[in-house]
């Protein structure tokens, strides 16, 4: 329902959007704005997105555009994704004064009481063979396409993720040089990095995970790396299924520096005394 409204400004604003915040919306440019947005169908965006990913911005203007019985302009989602930005960036600094009052501001808060069940501990508790479990492993859904092999030039983004979840890519590879490498005919033909036991010959049959593990692949997806910028996902959770720590696979396989990494992460926070579990955990015990 279409109504118009007259927004009497305060003695104190001096711009614009003080007045239009104050009322409760973001205006689409950051001096003269001619377009407004409420926050709260920002934050119904932010809560749609979050359930439903592949509801994207262009989706919420043609939305409110059906609503208002308006046509659709490509230009609206130019003008919604700069006032989300601020709205986003507003709830950000708005979180980071509270977490500073409440004394969890510190980097490592979040990993000690993510999981209350795992990480906190009772006066006089009895100790337990391990202070904490996960477990961990990677997967190929969540995959980027690499845009350079065709001769199209990337577009800049020098954001950075502000979420204590992720570890970068700079965090991962300190830790590709700690596997041996392999020779180049096994990366080609397994994409990964990890190295096989040799079966001991006193037992007949011997159970291998690594192999079983690469077999189970399809050789489809087995050359398949080289084209994705981000050819998946690899996470660490606790028993209680709380995420605890996540980072991209980089045009790679699940290499061992992924692993490696959010291990280090946990023990470096959490103490030595935990026990991980993995799908090919006898080799990753190895390295």
């Amino acid at each position: 329902v279409r109504r118009n409204a007259t927004l009497y400004a305060q003695a104190h604003h001096r711009f614009p959007n003080e007045n239009l915040i104050y009322h409760g919306y973001i205006g689409c440019s950051p001096v003269f704005p001619t377009l407004a947005i409420s926050i709260r169908t920002l934050s119904a965006f932010r809560q749609a997105h979050r359930t439903c990913p592949r509801f994207n911005i262009q989706a919420q203007c043609k939305a409110l555009c059906h609503l208002y019985n308006v046509p659709y302009r490509p230009y609206l989602r130019k003008q919604f994704t700069v006032a989300f930005d601020i709205y986003l960036e507003i709830i950000h600094h708005v979180e980071q004064w509270m977490q500073k009052a409440l004394g969890r501001d510190t980097p490592d808060w979040r990993l000690h009481n993510e999981c209350p069940a795992c990480f906190y501990r009772l006066e006089d508790e009895p100790l337990l063979t391990f202070d904490w479990l996960v477990s961990i492993d990677g997967n190929n859904s969540l995959k980027r396409w690499d845009t350079s092999l065709y001769g199209v030039k990337p577009l800049e983004d020098s954001r950075t993720s502000r979420s204590t979840y992720w570890l970068s890519e700079e965090d991962v590879d300190r830790f590709k040089d700690e596997v041996k490498s392999k020779k180049v005919s096994d990366v080609t033909e397994y994409d990964d990095d990890w190295v096989t036991e040799e079966p001991d010959a006193n037992i007949p049959n011997q159970f291998n995970c690594v192999d079983r593990w690469r077999n189970t692949r399809a050789d489809v997806r087995k050359k398949t790396f080289s084209v994705f910028q981000e050819s998946g996902s690899f996470v660490a959770t606790c028993r209680h299924r709380f995420v605890l720590l996540a980072c991209d696979m980089i045009k790679s396989g699940e290499l061992a520096k992924y692993p490696l990494a959010m291990i280090d992460c946990l023990v470096s926070t959490n103490g030595p005394n935990g026990a991980c579990a993995y799908d090919i955990g006898c080799t990753f015990a190895a390295t």
